[in-house]
Protein backbone atom coordinates (compact mmCIF):
# COMPACT_ATOMS: atom_id res chain seq x y z
CA UNK A 1 0.00 0.00 0.00
CA UNK A 2 1.39 3.44 -0.89
CA UNK A 3 2.66 5.76 1.80
CA UNK A 4 2.23 9.48 1.22
CA UNK A 5 5.48 11.00 0.00
CA UNK A 6 6.95 13.40 2.56
CA UNK A 7 7.37 16.09 -0.12
CA UNK A 8 3.58 16.47 -0.46
CA UNK A 9 2.63 15.94 3.16
CA UNK A 10 1.94 19.64 3.67
CA UNK A 11 0.32 20.19 0.27
CA UNK A 12 -3.25 20.39 1.53
CA UNK A 13 -6.29 22.61 1.34
CA UNK A 14 -5.98 24.53 4.59
CA UNK A 15 -9.72 25.12 4.73
CA UNK A 16 -10.64 21.46 4.51
CA UNK A 17 -7.85 19.98 6.63
CA UNK A 18 -9.13 21.24 10.02
CA UNK A 19 -12.67 19.97 9.43
CA UNK A 20 -13.69 16.89 11.34
CA UNK A 21 -15.81 14.12 9.89
CA UNK A 22 -19.59 14.25 10.31
CA UNK A 23 -20.30 13.68 14.00
CA UNK A 24 -23.60 12.04 13.09
CA UNK A 25 -21.77 9.42 11.03
CA UNK A 26 -18.89 9.18 13.50
CA UNK A 27 -21.10 8.21 16.42
CA UNK A 28 -23.29 5.96 14.28
CA UNK A 29 -20.23 4.00 13.12
CA UNK A 30 -18.67 3.96 16.58
CA UNK A 31 -21.80 2.72 18.33
CA UNK A 32 -22.56 0.16 15.60
CA UNK A 33 -19.54 -1.80 16.84
CA UNK A 34 -21.16 -2.39 20.25
CA UNK A 35 -22.49 -5.98 20.34
CA UNK A 36 -26.26 -6.22 20.66
CA UNK A 37 -26.89 -2.49 20.35
CA UNK A 38 -30.19 -1.05 19.09
CA UNK A 39 -29.30 1.76 16.68
CA UNK A 40 -31.54 4.82 16.76
CA UNK A 41 -28.87 7.02 15.23
CA UNK A 42 -29.13 7.59 11.48
CA UNK A 43 -32.09 9.30 9.83
CA UNK A 44 -32.81 6.69 7.20
CA UNK A 45 -36.31 5.33 6.55
CA UNK A 46 -36.68 1.64 7.39
CA UNK A 47 -39.23 1.17 4.58
CA UNK A 48 -38.58 -0.20 1.10
CA UNK A 49 -38.86 1.94 -2.01
CA UNK A 50 -42.42 1.63 -3.46
CA UNK A 51 -42.63 -1.17 -6.04
CA UNK A 52 -43.80 1.01 -8.94
CA UNK A 53 -40.82 3.31 -8.33
CA UNK A 54 -38.37 0.40 -8.42
CA UNK A 55 -39.92 -0.84 -11.65
CA UNK A 56 -39.32 2.55 -13.29
CA UNK A 57 -35.61 2.27 -12.49
CA UNK A 58 -35.52 -1.30 -13.82
CA UNK A 59 -37.25 -0.27 -17.05
CA UNK A 60 -34.68 2.50 -17.57
CA UNK A 61 -31.89 -0.07 -17.34
CA UNK A 62 -33.67 -2.56 -19.58
CA UNK A 63 -34.24 0.20 -22.15
CA UNK A 64 -30.47 0.77 -22.25
CA UNK A 65 -30.91 4.31 -21.03
CA UNK A 66 -27.19 4.56 -20.37
CA UNK A 67 -26.18 7.89 -21.88
CA UNK A 68 -25.70 11.26 -20.23
CA UNK A 69 -28.88 13.09 -19.36
CA UNK A 70 -29.09 16.85 -19.59
CA UNK A 71 -26.83 18.33 -16.94
CA UNK A 72 -29.67 19.87 -14.95
CA UNK A 73 -31.57 16.56 -15.09
CA UNK A 74 -33.96 14.96 -17.55
CA UNK A 75 -36.72 17.25 -18.71
CA UNK A 76 -39.23 14.61 -17.64
CA UNK A 77 -38.03 14.75 -14.05
CA UNK A 78 -37.76 18.53 -13.98
CA UNK A 79 -41.36 18.76 -15.20
CA UNK A 80 -42.36 16.25 -12.51
CA UNK A 81 -40.61 18.36 -9.84
CA UNK A 82 -42.36 21.48 -11.09
CA UNK A 83 -45.76 19.76 -11.14
CA UNK A 84 -45.26 18.25 -7.70
CA UNK A 85 -44.28 21.57 -6.09
CA UNK A 86 -47.27 23.33 -7.61
CA UNK A 87 -49.72 20.59 -6.61
CA UNK A 88 -48.43 20.05 -3.08
CA UNK A 89 -47.26 23.50 -1.99
CA UNK A 90 -48.66 26.02 -4.43
CA UNK A 91 -45.28 27.26 -5.70
CA UNK A 92 -44.46 27.53 -9.40
CA UNK A 93 -41.14 26.92 -11.13
CA UNK A 94 -40.28 26.71 -14.82
CA UNK A 95 -38.70 23.27 -15.38
CA UNK A 96 -36.57 24.68 -18.20
CA UNK A 97 -34.79 27.42 -16.26
CA UNK A 98 -35.62 27.15 -12.56
CA UNK A 99 -34.96 23.52 -11.53
CA UNK A 100 -31.73 21.53 -11.10
CA UNK A 101 -31.76 17.80 -10.30
CA UNK A 102 -28.90 17.04 -7.91
CA UNK A 103 -27.17 14.08 -6.28
CA UNK A 104 -29.35 14.16 -3.20
CA UNK A 105 -30.25 17.25 -1.19
CA UNK A 106 -26.62 17.30 -0.01
CA UNK A 107 -25.34 18.38 -3.40
CA UNK A 108 -28.23 20.81 -3.68
CA UNK A 109 -27.06 22.52 -0.50
CA UNK A 110 -23.45 22.62 -1.68
CA UNK A 111 -24.05 24.07 -5.14
CA UNK A 112 -26.54 26.59 -3.77
CA UNK A 113 -24.14 27.92 -1.15
CA UNK A 114 -21.29 27.87 -3.67
CA UNK A 115 -23.34 30.17 -5.90
CA UNK A 116 -23.71 32.68 -3.05
CA UNK A 117 -20.69 32.74 -0.77
CA UNK A 118 -17.51 34.73 -1.20
CA UNK A 119 -14.69 34.54 1.39
CA UNK A 120 -15.73 36.31 4.57
CA UNK A 121 -19.47 36.29 3.82
CA UNK A 122 -21.72 35.37 6.74
CA UNK A 123 -24.54 32.82 6.73
CA UNK A 124 -27.02 32.60 9.60
CA UNK A 125 -27.66 29.04 10.78
CA UNK A 126 -30.26 28.45 13.54
CA UNK A 127 -29.15 25.56 15.75
CA UNK A 128 -29.67 22.77 16.57
CA UNK A 129 -29.77 21.81 12.91
CA UNK A 130 -28.43 19.33 10.38
CA UNK A 131 -24.64 19.33 10.77
CA UNK A 132 -23.91 19.47 7.03
CA UNK A 133 -24.41 23.21 6.67
CA UNK A 134 -21.60 24.44 8.92
CA UNK A 135 -18.65 22.67 7.22
CA UNK A 136 -19.89 23.53 3.73
CA UNK A 137 -20.03 27.21 4.64
CA UNK A 138 -16.49 27.01 6.01
CA UNK A 139 -15.13 25.12 2.98
CA UNK A 140 -16.47 27.88 0.76
CA UNK A 141 -14.73 30.53 2.85
CA UNK A 142 -17.87 31.77 4.56
CA UNK A 143 -18.52 32.36 8.25
CA UNK A 144 -21.43 30.47 9.85
CA UNK A 145 -23.31 32.50 12.45
CA UNK A 146 -24.91 30.00 14.78
CA UNK A 147 -28.11 31.12 16.52
CA UNK A 148 -29.20 29.04 19.50
CA UNK A 149 -32.97 28.48 19.23
CA UNK A 150 -33.40 26.43 22.40
CA UNK A 151 -34.73 29.41 24.44
CA UNK A 152 -37.59 29.68 21.91
CA UNK A 153 -38.45 25.97 21.76
CA UNK A 154 -36.23 25.38 18.71
CA UNK A 155 -37.81 28.16 16.64
CA UNK A 156 -36.04 31.09 14.99
CA UNK A 157 -38.24 34.08 15.71
CA UNK A 158 -38.45 37.16 13.53
CA UNK A 159 -37.27 39.27 16.46
CA UNK A 160 -34.16 37.15 17.03
CA UNK A 161 -33.37 37.08 13.31
CA UNK A 162 -33.59 40.87 13.07
CA UNK A 163 -31.28 41.23 16.07
CA UNK A 164 -28.67 38.91 14.54
CA UNK A 165 -28.74 40.66 11.16
CA UNK A 166 -28.32 44.05 12.82
CA UNK A 167 -25.46 42.79 14.98
CA UNK A 168 -23.58 41.15 12.10
CA UNK A 169 -24.32 43.91 9.58
CA UNK A 170 -26.89 43.33 6.84
CA UNK A 171 -24.32 43.92 4.10
CA UNK A 172 -22.23 41.05 5.51
CA UNK A 173 -25.02 38.49 5.84
CA UNK A 174 -25.68 36.77 2.52
CA UNK A 175 -28.06 34.01 3.50
CA UNK A 176 -30.16 32.31 6.15
CA UNK A 177 -30.45 28.52 6.21
CA UNK A 178 -33.82 27.30 7.39
CA UNK A 179 -34.35 23.55 7.80
CA UNK A 180 -37.97 22.55 8.40
CA UNK A 181 -39.49 20.23 9.36
CA UNK A 182 -36.38 20.30 11.48
CA UNK A 183 -33.60 17.81 11.88
CA UNK A 184 -33.01 17.02 14.77
CA UNK A 185 -35.95 18.72 16.50
CA UNK A 186 -38.92 17.90 14.28
CA UNK A 187 -40.01 21.54 14.53
CA UNK A 188 -42.49 22.69 11.88
CA UNK A 189 -42.96 26.40 11.22
CA UNK A 190 -46.51 27.66 10.79
CA UNK A 191 -47.37 30.04 7.98
CA UNK A 192 -47.59 32.95 10.45
CA UNK A 193 -44.14 32.12 11.83
CA UNK A 194 -42.73 31.99 8.31
CA UNK A 195 -44.33 35.37 7.56
CA UNK A 196 -42.39 36.80 10.52
CA UNK A 197 -39.14 35.61 8.96
CA UNK A 198 -40.13 36.74 5.47
CA UNK A 199 -41.00 40.22 6.76
CA UNK A 200 -37.51 40.59 8.25
CA UNK A 201 -35.71 39.40 5.12
CA UNK A 202 -37.81 40.91 2.32
CA UNK A 203 -35.85 44.17 2.18
CA UNK A 204 -32.43 42.71 3.03
CA UNK A 205 -29.77 41.77 0.43
CA UNK A 206 -29.80 38.08 1.36
CA UNK A 207 -31.18 34.70 0.30
CA UNK A 208 -32.95 32.03 2.31
CA UNK A 209 -31.84 28.48 1.64
CA UNK A 210 -34.97 26.55 2.65
CA UNK A 211 -34.20 22.86 3.16
CA UNK A 212 -37.61 21.15 3.09
CA UNK A 213 -36.49 17.54 2.64
CA UNK A 214 -38.96 16.34 5.33
CA UNK A 215 -41.93 18.25 3.87
CA UNK A 216 -44.02 15.10 3.36
CA UNK A 217 -43.49 13.96 6.95
CA UNK A 218 -45.61 16.29 9.06
CA UNK A 219 -48.14 15.30 11.70
CA UNK A 220 -51.29 17.32 12.32
CA UNK A 221 -50.48 20.26 10.02
CA UNK A 222 -49.64 20.62 6.36
CA UNK A 223 -46.21 21.86 5.40
CA UNK A 224 -46.03 25.43 4.06
CA UNK A 225 -43.07 26.24 1.82
CA UNK A 226 -41.23 29.47 2.47
CA UNK A 227 -41.04 29.85 -1.32
CA UNK A 228 -44.76 30.63 -1.26
CA UNK A 229 -44.08 33.75 0.81
CA UNK A 230 -40.69 34.85 -0.48
CA UNK A 231 -40.30 33.40 -3.98
CA UNK A 232 -37.70 35.87 -5.26
CA UNK A 233 -35.23 35.17 -2.45
CA UNK A 234 -35.89 31.53 -1.58
CA UNK A 235 -33.67 28.67 -2.74
CA UNK A 236 -35.93 25.66 -2.25
CA UNK A 237 -34.18 22.35 -1.55
CA UNK A 238 -35.97 19.02 -1.52
CA UNK A 239 -35.61 15.43 -2.67
CA UNK A 240 -36.95 11.88 -2.59
CA UNK A 241 -34.81 10.37 0.19
CA UNK A 242 -37.24 10.80 3.07
CA UNK A 243 -40.64 10.96 1.35
CA UNK A 244 -40.17 7.77 -0.69
CA UNK A 245 -37.39 6.03 1.29
CA UNK A 246 -35.00 6.56 -1.65
CA UNK A 247 -31.83 7.50 0.26
CA UNK A 248 -29.62 5.28 -1.89
CA UNK A 249 -30.99 6.65 -5.16
CA UNK A 250 -29.45 10.05 -4.36
CA UNK A 251 -31.94 12.36 -6.05
CA UNK A 252 -32.56 15.86 -4.78
CA UNK A 253 -33.30 19.15 -6.43
CA UNK A 254 -32.96 22.92 -6.30
CA UNK A 255 -35.86 25.16 -7.33
CA UNK A 256 -35.13 28.89 -7.47
CA UNK A 257 -35.30 31.99 -9.69
CA UNK A 258 -33.66 31.50 -13.09
CA UNK A 259 -30.88 34.04 -12.52
CA UNK A 260 -29.74 32.13 -9.44
CA UNK A 261 -30.02 28.75 -11.18
CA UNK A 262 -27.55 29.88 -13.85
CA UNK A 263 -24.68 30.07 -11.32
CA UNK A 264 -25.76 27.12 -9.19
CA UNK A 265 -26.04 25.11 -12.42
CA UNK A 266 -22.43 25.88 -13.30
CA UNK A 267 -21.17 24.43 -10.01
CA UNK A 268 -23.47 21.44 -10.41
CA UNK A 269 -22.12 20.73 -13.91
CA UNK A 270 -18.50 21.06 -12.84
CA UNK A 271 -19.06 18.83 -9.81
CA UNK A 272 -21.16 15.88 -11.02
CA UNK A 273 -21.91 16.40 -14.75
CA UNK A 274 -25.38 14.81 -14.44
CA UNK A 275 -27.39 12.49 -12.19
CA UNK A 276 -27.90 8.77 -12.86
CA UNK A 277 -30.60 7.99 -15.41
CA UNK A 278 -32.28 5.02 -13.64
CA UNK A 279 -32.52 7.04 -10.43
CA UNK A 280 -34.03 9.98 -12.31
CA UNK A 281 -36.69 7.83 -13.94
CA UNK A 282 -37.52 6.33 -10.56
CA UNK A 283 -37.84 9.80 -9.06
CA UNK A 284 -40.05 10.94 -11.92
CA UNK A 285 -42.36 7.97 -11.31
CA UNK A 286 -42.46 8.77 -7.59
CA UNK A 287 -43.45 12.40 -8.16
CA UNK A 288 -45.94 11.72 -10.96
CA UNK A 289 -47.66 8.60 -9.64
CA UNK A 290 -46.55 8.26 -6.04
CA UNK A 291 -47.96 11.36 -4.33
CA UNK A 292 -49.82 9.11 -1.88
CA UNK A 293 -46.87 6.80 -1.18
CA UNK A 294 -45.76 8.65 1.99
CA UNK A 295 -49.23 8.41 3.62
CA UNK A 296 -48.82 4.93 5.10
CA UNK A 297 -45.23 5.64 6.15
CA UNK A 298 -46.35 8.85 7.87
CA UNK A 299 -49.07 7.00 9.78
CA UNK A 300 -46.57 4.45 11.09
CA UNK A 301 -44.03 7.15 11.98
CA UNK A 302 -46.70 8.98 13.96
CA UNK A 303 -47.55 5.87 15.98
CA UNK A 304 -43.86 5.43 16.80
CA UNK A 305 -43.49 9.13 17.63
CA UNK A 306 -46.40 9.12 20.07
CA UNK A 307 -45.04 6.07 21.87
CA UNK A 308 -41.44 7.17 22.10
CA UNK A 309 -42.23 10.71 23.30
CA UNK A 310 -44.55 9.40 26.00
CA UNK A 311 -41.88 6.98 27.18
CA UNK A 312 -39.07 9.55 27.13
CA UNK A 313 -41.02 12.03 29.22
CA UNK A 314 -42.11 9.30 31.63
CA UNK A 315 -38.50 8.21 32.13
CA UNK A 316 -37.49 11.82 32.83
CA UNK A 317 -36.15 13.20 29.56
CA UNK A 318 -37.96 16.42 28.69
CA UNK A 319 -39.06 15.95 25.08
CA UNK A 320 -41.33 18.13 22.97
CA UNK A 321 -43.74 16.39 20.61
CA UNK A 322 -42.15 16.78 17.16
CA UNK A 323 -44.55 17.89 14.43
CA UNK A 324 -42.45 16.61 11.56
CA UNK A 325 -39.52 14.43 10.38
CA UNK A 326 -38.77 11.26 12.38
CA UNK A 327 -36.65 12.33 15.34
CA UNK A 328 -37.05 13.13 19.00
CA UNK A 329 -34.72 15.63 20.64
CA UNK A 330 -34.48 15.33 24.39
CA UNK A 331 -32.79 17.29 27.18
CA UNK A 332 -30.38 15.39 29.43
CA UNK A 333 -31.22 16.03 33.10
CA UNK A 334 -28.47 17.91 34.94
CA UNK A 335 -28.72 15.47 37.85
CA UNK A 336 -27.19 12.75 35.68
CA UNK A 337 -23.93 14.72 35.60
CA UNK A 338 -23.09 13.89 31.98
CA UNK A 339 -22.68 16.06 28.90
CA UNK A 340 -24.29 14.86 25.68
CA UNK A 341 -21.23 13.03 24.31
CA UNK A 342 -20.59 11.31 27.65
CA UNK A 343 -24.27 10.39 27.93
CA UNK A 344 -24.52 8.94 24.41
CA UNK A 345 -21.28 6.99 24.80
CA UNK A 346 -22.25 5.55 28.17
CA UNK A 347 -25.77 4.70 26.93
CA UNK A 348 -24.29 2.85 23.95
CA UNK A 349 -21.67 0.94 25.89
CA UNK A 350 -23.70 0.12 29.00
CA UNK A 351 -27.34 0.50 27.95
CA UNK A 352 -26.90 -0.92 24.43
CA UNK A 353 -28.89 1.90 22.79
CA UNK A 354 -27.35 4.10 20.09
CA UNK A 355 -28.37 7.77 19.97
CA UNK A 356 -26.72 10.90 18.55
CA UNK A 357 -25.24 13.54 20.89
CA UNK A 358 -26.96 16.89 20.49
CA UNK A 359 -23.72 18.80 20.03
CA UNK A 360 -23.41 17.11 16.61
CA UNK A 361 -26.12 19.56 15.51
CA UNK A 362 -24.38 22.78 16.52
CA UNK A 363 -24.07 24.78 19.73
CA UNK A 364 -27.83 24.86 20.27
CA UNK A 365 -27.89 21.08 20.57
CA UNK A 366 -25.53 20.72 23.51
CA UNK A 367 -26.78 18.64 26.44
CA UNK A 368 -29.48 17.01 24.35
CA UNK A 369 -29.65 13.78 22.36
CA UNK A 370 -31.42 12.77 19.18
CA UNK A 371 -33.28 9.51 18.66
CA UNK A 372 -34.45 8.40 15.22
CA UNK A 373 -37.77 6.58 15.14
CA UNK A 374 -37.15 5.41 11.58
CA UNK A 375 -36.86 1.97 13.14
CA UNK A 376 -39.28 -0.83 13.95
CA UNK A 377 -41.69 -0.46 16.86
CA UNK A 378 -40.22 -3.64 18.30
CA UNK A 379 -36.75 -2.07 18.41
CA UNK A 380 -38.12 1.18 19.80
CA UNK A 381 -39.98 -0.60 22.59
CA UNK A 382 -36.89 -2.57 23.57
CA UNK A 383 -34.76 0.58 23.38
CA UNK A 384 -37.11 2.36 25.80
CA UNK A 385 -36.87 -0.54 28.26
CA UNK A 386 -33.08 -0.35 28.07
CA UNK A 387 -33.08 3.44 28.42
CA UNK A 388 -35.27 3.23 31.51
CA UNK A 389 -33.00 0.63 33.14
CA UNK A 390 -29.89 2.64 32.19
CA UNK A 391 -31.33 5.84 33.65
CA UNK A 392 -32.30 4.13 36.89
CA UNK A 393 -28.76 2.75 37.20
CA UNK A 394 -27.36 6.29 36.94
CA UNK A 395 -29.78 7.66 39.53
CA UNK A 396 -29.08 4.91 42.11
Amino acid sequence: MPKLDSSVKNVVNETIAPLGISQIRFFAQKFAKVPGIIKLTLGEPDFNVPEHVKQAAIKSIEDNDSHYSEQRGTMGLRKAVSGYLKQQYGVEYDPENEVIVTIGATEAVFVSLAAIINPGDKVIVPTPTFALYLPIIKVLGGIPIQVDTTPDNFRLTGKKLAEVIEREGEDNVKALILNFPGNPTGYVYSEDQLKEIADVIKDKPMYVLSDEIYAELTYGRKHVSLAKLLPGKTILINGLSKSHAMTGYRIGYVAAPADFVVNAGKMHAYTVTAPSNPAQYAAQEALENGIDDPIEMRKIYQERRDYIVEQLNDIGYNTQLPEGAFYTFSAIPEKLGLNDVEFATKLAEEGKVGVTPGSAFGKGGENHFRMSYASSMEDIQEAMKRLRAFTESLEN
